[in-house]
């Protein structure tokens, strides 16, 4: 590492950290969608999501995927697990409203 504390890394290794961080983030969303399955069999999916977000290694996947595993995270993981939208549909849903936003942007 370098003494500037790693600010100017080699773009290999930030192409490698971008690389982790979305495979981790990845990991988060598989556990939404199994705190939501657990959440529509048998009604516990918020305190799923919880108990693991606050395990140490669902702490340590948060932080890999450059999540702050803090309470206020735990509660939005909880609400979104109560929300029952698997996170694919929440995505895509996300991504085609902020097409609709930049097309009406273009047409104004």
């Amino acid at each position: 590492m370098t003494s500037d504390g790693g600010a100017h890394q080699h773009p290999a290794n930030a192409e490698q950290g971008n690389r982790a961080r979305k495979l981790f983030a990845a990991v988060v969303l598989a556990a939404l969608d199994d705190a939501i399955s657990d959440d529509k069999k048998y009604g516990n999916g918020p305190e799923q999501i919880a108990r693991w977000a606050r395990s140490r290694d669902g702490r340590e996947v948060l932080s890999c995927a450059g999540i702050d595993p803090n309470e206020r995270v735990v509660s939005g993981l909880m609400d979104f697990v109560s929300k029952g939208v698997r996170t694919s549909v929440a995505l895509s849903r996300e991504e085609s409203e902020r097409r609709n936003a930049a097309a009406q942007a273009e047409a104004a």
